[in-house]
């Protein structure tokens, strides 16, 4: 890597993301950003990652820019003059806000008025405007974010615009997913590509981890340790039909847990602190303060990363819906009347580092062992470890009666890999369901003519990062989640036609359905039947919605099950 004191220009930030966009082959990606990695000075090479991935800060310590669409809208419209016709006719043809803002610049012909610009932008004043705009709060701090941004995009060119833009809504979709920047970091600093990957899961922040590797290499990164108070991505897993599936996957034993319908929490305890993040790595500290008492009570430790599931309860104990909980967290009462009226309770399932020992690469049934001998009077999710497919259907069939979703089977050797949906945790329930986002919604009619009602659903095409709709649906909402998912989408509103409104997605939403049918009406090939929204999941995050690759396996798989019922 070079250091030279030369700047490195936005523009060939921009350049690299427009050759990404234009390919799908995971090779071509991985070679374009690890040549441009080893081209810019040290001090650009982190925020050259984060903007290229999406993310401008570290996703372990999260901050929003806080800028609306609406505000992004009106500074485009002072620069290139343009109507809401104009605007609306750019976004139809393109169908992004990125392109939509290029397209713009483009037809103004401004990228001519070269003698009217000042200098060009470098990587670091744009990544520092974006830091600047991040750290103003309080009085005023709308406009100043404004003339923030009017200075910014004032400078820009049509190309530069539009991954600016992207930044700022935070959707890239040019296919550089956090898996290839991982596999190009590892090429530009020749540190092998397990040690970055762990490393990420660890660290959180790839800006951070390039910046380890080329400049402290392999064995600073192989120390690495988690960071107290920084949460770290939370190990995934992969859905299976049934416990007899399970069992095969898992080579004929597994660790089968209740799988409870609440909110999965990670549980940072440091110094005499407690503090709690969502599996999004937000912290919801201040919506679980009588869980934050519990854990002080109990935890016997110094210092822990503790994984476990809050869940609503009843006055009999028995488990509320994933909606009474989200209720905690979305709060418009003081807590201590949530407190009252939303009572929790925590379950515990896995430990991840205890007193100064990384426990990640031990054998899930040891992380459990220590796990009991740590955790007081606080439960362990109920566990069965069994070869055993009577005992496990029985298992199943007893977390079902109790009023949790189903089970979660765990292979007993396993280790803990953040980030990664594997087939060593898998999830068994009882209905198939996909988790998708709404990027848009009609309004309704008849009784719900005052809501946006009628919400389109897309999963994720992993070749090209682009979200594509597989169907639409008004079932399953309550008239207060109709209300409530109303007010949320006006504020992600980026345009209304008609009585569509196209919004910027955020909303996840489990979705069940009858029968997946393929369909020319939709870009992805493929249509919900009789889709309806089970609950709203505000615990996801649009990055870990399904694919249209999982929409197709579901699809194939339907006719395996009709022909062995035949």
């Amino acid at each position: 890597m070079t250091n030279d004191l030369s700047e490195k220009l936005y523009k060939d930030l921009a350049e690299l993301c427009e050759e990404i966009e234009s390919t799908t082959k995971r090779l071509v990606i991985v070679d374009l950003i690890a040549q441009f990695l080893s081209k810019v000075a040290s001090e650009e090479i982190a925020p050259s990652v984060r903007m290229i991935v999406g993310k401008t800060f570290p996703e372990w310590s999260p901050k929003t820019l806080d800028i609306s669409w609406r505000t992004i809208q009106k500074i485009l419209k002072d620069i290139t003059r343009a109507s809401d016709e104009e605007m609306l006719q750019a976004f139809s043809e393109k169908g992004d806000l990125g392109d939509m803002a290029r397209l713009l610049m483009l037809r103004k012909d401004l990228s001519k008025q070269t003698m009217l610009l000042p200098k060009p932008l470098t990587i670091l004043e744009v990544y520092n405007s974006y830091q600047n705009i991040s750290e103003i709060k309080g009085g005023g701090s709308k406009k100043k974010k404004e003339n923030i941004l009017l200075s910014l995009l004032s400078r820009a060119n049509p190309l530069e615009t539009k991954y600016i833009i992207k930044n700022l809504i935070g959707e890239m979709r040019h296919g550089a997913s956090l898996g290839l920047m991982e596999e190009a970091i590892a090429k530009a600093t020749e540190v092998p590509l397990e040690i970055i990957k762990r490393a990420h899961m660890l660290i959180g922040d790839l800006g951070e981890v390039v910046e380890k590797a080329f400049l402290k290499g392999p064995q600073n990164l192989k120390d690495v340790k988690p960071i107290p108070f920084h949460p770290i991505r939370p190990m995934l897993a992969q859905s299976v039909e049934n416990v007899g599936e399970a069992l095969k996957v898992h080579g004929g034993e597994t660790s089968l847990e209740y799988k409870m319908d609440g909110a999965r929490v990670q549980i940072h305890i440091h110094s005499g602190e407690v503090r709690i993040f969502s599996r999004r790595l937000t912290e919801v500290t201040t919506s679980l303060p009588d869980i934050v008492q519990q854990v002080g009570n109990n935890i016997r430790c110094k210092e822990a990363i503790i994984e476990g599931e809050v869940i609503a309860v009843s006055n009999d104990a028995r488990p509320l819906s994933f909606q009474n909980l989200m209720k905690r967290f979305r709060r418009i009462k003081r807590i201590e009347e949530i407190i009252n009226e939303i009572p929790v309770k925590l379950y515990l399932f896995d430990i991840i580092y205890l007193d100064g020992k990384l426990l990640i690469d031990q054998p899930y049934h040891e992380r459990r062992g220590i796990l009991s001998e740590v955790s007081g009077e606080i439960e362990l999710v109920p566990q069965l470890v069994t070869s055993d497919l009577e005992r496990a259907q029985k298992f199943f069939k007893d977390s079902r009666k109790k009023g949790h979703e189903g089970l979660m089977a765990k292979k007993v050797e396993s280790k803990y890999t953040p980030g990664r949906r594997g087939k060593k945790w898998l999830k068994i329930k009882e209905t198939e369901s996909l988790d998708l986002v709404i990027v848009g919604a009609d309004w309704g009619y008849g009784r719900r003519v005052k809501w946006l009602s009628d919400y389109y659903l897309a999963a994720r095409n992993e070749q090209s990062g682009e979200l594509q709709i597989i169907g639409k649906t008004f079932k399953g909402f309550t008239d207060e989640e109709f209300e409530d998912t109303t007010q949320r989408l006006k504020q992600l509103k980026t345009r209304e036609e008609g009585r569509t409104v196209r919004a910027k997605p955020e909303i996840v939403v489990e979705t069940v359905f009858d029968e997946i049918q393929k369909s020319p009406k939709y870009k992805a090939g493929y249509a919900l039947r009789f889709a309806r929204i089970k609950r709203i999941r505000d615990d996801k995050d649009v990055e870990e919605i399904d694919s249209i690759e999982k929409v197709k396996q579901l699809y194939e798989k339907q006719f395996k099950t009709k022909a062995k019922s035949i």
